[in-house]
């Protein structure tokens, strides 16, 4: 076994968040260690698949505000790696017109001066064709939002970071991490210090804390990730400029349903229920609730007369849910050289440039670039625990 590798900062996850932190710190000339208890690439956490939805479209104003410069930073690494990162579809979102979460996410979108257009029951089906607007339902479109290529993303940041002499170690599961003005992080593989420790895990993020001392109020939730097929191949296709699309509620459900233009999988559209159940992540799979499908495949029927309302690919991915949905960005209560990003619940992958550079801040010590205060563990009090 390895011993007393030194760093200035080790990296615990190399998840979305992870890797853009390791890459911050090594922008800002940082000795980075991204350390990942998997082998990578893997299917195990939250960061997989081909394709995320990238938009600006949010009920709250400080996620659009920060998604400016999110997608500032996604167009700067493509630049910088030569790689396609993000497809232009705009993002269609649909609800009840006089419902509290459909008129935020368009008076957002206004407000912000968002590129948008505003659909009504006459020109609806010329712009969105072989999809059913529900009566009382209104319509709008972030026209910047899109695709992001969420494998190749993952895998061109980690490479960016190789590139400036940062290190990934995958396959070394972290079994404890000893605090002080250095801290000591022990692996299945070796031991390492360095003077600060960011931890980006995702659905192990509280295993990890309890080391330090902490709990936070997370839940982690098994999704179900679902593909439907057109019944004529091309009906729901990104190249036919179909865009993604977001359902704030409806008839079947009040949590939000969405959905990606049939891509990875040919003649195949992934639509999902934004909602899960509790889970182990270890053992994630003895968690076998389905009654998602029942909901969507009423929906799929209703909505989408192009799709033939029977999964026809079944895949799952974890959420890691705070109590609000909003993210944890902080500094550890007792060790201010621990910083950690955590609870991202199933929105957290656009953003992850701006919080790679958020925690990269935050370990450094600099001033934040966005007002923290919907991010920090104070807003729990009496449901964050010591672990002690």
């Amino acid at each position: 076994m390895s011993t007393n590798w030194e760093y200035d900062c080790i990296v615990i996850g190399a998840g979305v968040q992870g890797s853009f932190t390791a890459y911050q710190l090594a922008e800002k000339k940082q000795k980075t260690l991204l350390l990942e208890q998997f082998i990578l690439p893997h299917t195990r956490g939250s960061s997989h698949g081909q394709t995320r939805i990238i938009r600006k479209a949010y009920e709250q104003g400080f996620y659009t505000h920060m998604m400016e410069e999110s997608y500032e930073l996604w167009a700067q690494l493509e630049r910088e790696a030569g790689v396609k990162l993000y497809r232009q579809t705009g993002l269609l979102v649909m609800g009840p017109e006089d419902s509290q979460s459909y008129q935020l996410y368009k008076n957002n979108l206004q407000k912000n001066k968002v590129p948008m257009a505003i659909l009504n029951r006459d020109n609806f089906s010329q712009h969105i064709p072989n999809v059913n607007l529900a009566v009382g339902d209104g319509a709008v479109v972030d026209i910047t939002a899109g695709v992001l290529y969420a494998d190749r993303a993952l895998k061109t940041v980690q490479g960016q970071f190789e590139k400036m002499g940062g290190v990934i170690r995958d396959n070394e599961k972290v079994t404890d991490i000893k605090s002080g003005p250095v801290v000591t992080v022990s692996t299945s593989a070796g031991v390492y210090r360095a003077k600060s420790v960011v931890i980006t895990a995702g659905p192990w993020a509280n295993r990890l804390l309890a080391h330090t001392g902490l709990q936070l109020p997370l839940k982690v939730v098994k999704m179900n990730v679902y593909y439907w097929k057109e019944k004529v191949p091309g009906t729901y296709d990104v190249k036919q400029r179909f865009p993604c699309f977001l359902l704030t509620e409806c008839e079947e459900t009040k949590y939000h349903i969405y959905g990606l233009p049939s891509n990875e999988y040919p003649g195949l559209m992934k639509i999902c229920y934004h909602i899960g159940g509790e889970t182990d992540p270890d053992e994630r799979d003895k968690q076998t609730d389905w009654s998602d499908m029942d909901i969507l495949q009423r929906i799929i029927a209703r909505c989408f007369p192009g799709l033939v309302p029977e999964p026809a690919v079944v895949e799952s991915c974890m959420y890691t849910m705070t109590p609000d949905q909003h993210f944890v960005l902080d500094r550890h209560p007792s060790h201010s050289n621990i910083v950690f990003g955590a609870g991202f619940s199933g929105h957290g992958f656009k953003f992850g440039p701006i919080i790679g550079k958020l925690l990269c801040e935050l370990i450094l010590g600099e001033v934040p670039s966005y007002d923290l205060s919907p991010f920090r563990i104070r807003r729990f009090q009496d449901q964050t625990k010591s672990a002690l």
